[in-house]
């Protein structure tokens, strides 16, 4: 376990090679089975809010209809999240083939807000525990297989792979002395790859 400017980081978080293969996973993480999507910080429903006419125009009919009956986003003893359709896509979910993606990334990366998603969902396969100490853990599913193959083909560390979420979610000093202890590890060594 690390302890980086009051994070916790498990190892396997500097020590496992990942890569996303949406060619592969077809967009697995936007689509799990259950009954709550992404966790939501309470200040990303103001900003999801300020974005949602610009990303609904990307969503099939039927996801339109259920966010304007039921809303986007469940308040529960697990906190905020996004809604599900029948328990399994995100209410943000829009299919490329058979990729599902998300409109409220899409309507970002086409410059038409400037909030591209939850940061659960950038972060994503790192999940964030919030008791005395945030702590940062990898969550490793069987959907993600090839994105850990495929890291290991192309020499990508999955905190290197979520640099941009990383330096999003805890600032650019942090990533910095996150990467300086992943370099100083490599250089010695001292430590086991994992994938």
């Amino acid at each position: 376990m690390l302890y980086i400017r009051n994070i916790l980081i498990e190892e396997d978080i500097v020590s496992s090679y990942f890569e996303c293969n949406l060619q592969k996973c077809k967009g697995a993480c936007c689509t799990f089975p259950g009954e709550f999507g992404a966790p939501l910080a309470n200040e990303e429903i103001y900003a999801v809010e300020a974005c949602l006419p610009q990303a609904m125009k990307y969503l099939s009919e039927k996801s339109k209809r259920y966010i304007e009956g039921n809303g986007w986003f469940d308040s529960s003893s697990n906190g905020l999240t996004t809604k599900c359709i029948g328990k399994k896509d995100c209410v943000f979910v829009y299919y490329d083939g058979k990729i599902a993606k998300c409109a409220l990334e899409k309507a970002f990366f086409n410059k038409e807000t400037v909030f591209r998603k939850p940061i659960s969902c950038h972060l994503f396969p790192i999940r964030v525990s919030n008791g005395k100490d945030k702590r940062l853990y990898y969550m490793q599913i069987d959907e993600c297989k090839n994105a850990r193959k495929t890291g290991k083909q192309n020499n990508i560390k999955l905190a290197e792979f979520l640099c941009e979420a990383l330096k999003r979610a805890y600032g650019a000093e942090f990533y910095q002395d996150l990467k300086e202890y992943i370099d100083e590890l490599y250089a010695k060594d001292s430590f086991l790859i994992r994938y």
